[in-house]
C-alpha cells in the first residue's frame, strides 16, 4: 500500500510548477528546463513568484539551467525538485516532499538518469522512493534524427510500451503515439498563412481513450512562436466528429508579452488584459504581473549573478 500511494504522489509533483508551467509533451520524457521556458532574460540566478495563492521559486545555474524548484502551498507545506547535470546533461532529479515542515520520506522520489550514446541515444530513467523501492524503469530511445521513437516502462506490475511513429504528407508531420499498439494521442503539424499572407503553425493534437477519440486542442503560433490561438474540442459520438467548446485569442505587447486573452464558450465572452511593471535591467524581466478586470497581482523577485549586473552597470 505504500509503495502505491509513493508511486501515485510522483506523478503529481514530477510536474513542474504551477505558476510557470512550460507546455511540454504528456510522454515522460526527460526535460531540461532552462530560463527561457520561465519566460525570464539575461544572467538571472533566482525567481521568487509571489500570488495570493501560493509561491513559486526556482534557481539556475550560469548556463541557465533549472536546479531547484520550491513550490510553497504555506509555511510548513512545500515541495522542493532538485537537479543536477553533467555537461549540461540531466543526471538526477529530486522531488522532495515536506508537510507540517518535516520531511516526507514515504512520499519523496528520486530519478537517475544514464545515457548511452555508442550508436544512437538510449536514455535509461531510475524512479526510486527515499524508502528505497524502485517505482518504475523507463528506456527512452532515439533515432539517428535524435527524435524519441520509444518508451519502454518497466515495474513489478509488468512491462508497458510506447511507440512513436513519425510521417509527412504534403508538408503536414503527424507524430502518433501508441501504447502497447493502442492509439494513445496524434500531433499533426502544418503551416498556412493567414490573411496578411503571414505564415503560421498550426499545431493539432488529438487525444484517443482506449484507442477511441475523446478531445482534441488546435493551436496556431506565429513566426516568432508565440501561442496566438487555441480552441479546444470534444468528440460528440452522436456526430461523430470533434465539437469546438472554447476557443482562446491572445495578443502581445512590444516585449513579446501576452498582453490580451479573449477567450469564448458558446455565446459567452471574457477578456483578460495583461499589465507589466519591470526591473531596471537592461535584460527587462517583469517584476509585477497584473490580470484585469479581477486586478490578479503576480510579483516576481529577480537576483542576477553579480557579473552580468557589473555588466549592465557599464
Amino acid at each position: 500500500m505504500q509503495k502505491n500511494y509513493a508511486a501515485y504522489i510522483y506523478r503529481i509533483i514530477s510536474v513542474i510548477g504551477f505558476f510557470l508551467l512550460p507546455l511540454k509533451t504528456f510522454t515522460q520524457e526527460p526535460q531540461i528546463f532552462t530560463i527561457k521556458d520561465f519566460d525570464l532574460r539575461g544572467m538571472v540566478k533566482s525567481c521568487l513568484v509571489i500570488t495570493d495563492y501560493g509561491k513559486e521559486e526556482f534557481e539556475f545555474n550560469r548556463d541557465g539551467l533549472l536546479t531547484k524548484n520550491l513550490t510553497g502551498y504555506n509555511e510548513t507545506d512545500y515541495d522542493i525538485t532538485y537537479y543536477k547535470y553533467l555537461n549540461g546533461q540531466l543526471l538526477e532529479k529530486r522531488d522532495e516532499v515536506y508537510r507540517e515542515g518535516q520531511f516526507d520520506k514515504q512520499t519523496s522520489i528520486a530519478h537517475f538518469y544514464e545515457v548511452d550514446t555508442t550508436v544512437n541515444k538510449k536514455v535509461s530513467e531510475k524512479i526510486i522512493s527515499y524508502t528505497g523501492d524502485v517505482l518504475d524503469i523507463y528506456e527512452y530511445s532515439y533515432n539517428e534524427d535524435g527524435n524519441l521513437i520509444e518508451i519502454v516502462r518497466s515495474n513489478n506490475q509488468g512491462l508497458d510500451e510506447t511507440n512513436i511513429d513519425y510521417s509527412s504528407y504534403k508538408g503536414e508531420t503527424t507524430i502518433t503515439y501508441l501504447l502497447n499498439g493502442v492509439i494513445l494521442k496524434s500531433i499533426r503539424t502544418s503551416f498556412k498563412k493567414n490573411r496578411k499572407g503571414i505564415k503560421n503553425k498550426i499545431v493539432l493534437t488529438k487525444e484517443f481513450l482506449e484507442g477511441n477519440p475523446n478531445k482534441a486542442k488546435e493551436r496556431i503560433y506565429d513566426l516568432e512562436e508565440r501561442l496566438t490561438s487555441l480552441k479546444e474540442f470534444t468528440y460528440d459520438e452522436n456526430k461523430k466528429s470533434f465539437v469546438t467548446i472554447k476557443t482562446v485569442n491572445y495578443k502581445y505587447n512590444n516585449a513579446g508579452l501576452l498582453s490580451k486573452e479573449v477567450a469564448k464558450i458558446d455565446k459567452s465572452v471574457s477578456t483578460k488584459d495583461y499589465i507589466y511593471q519591470f526591473d531596471g535591467e537592461k535584460k527587462g524581466n517583469w517584476v509585477k504581473k497584473i490580470i484585469t478586470p479581477k486586478n490578479l497581482f503576480t510579483t516576481r523577485r529577480i537576483t542576477y549573478y553579480q557579473d552580468e549586473l557589473k555588466i549592465t552597470e557599464e
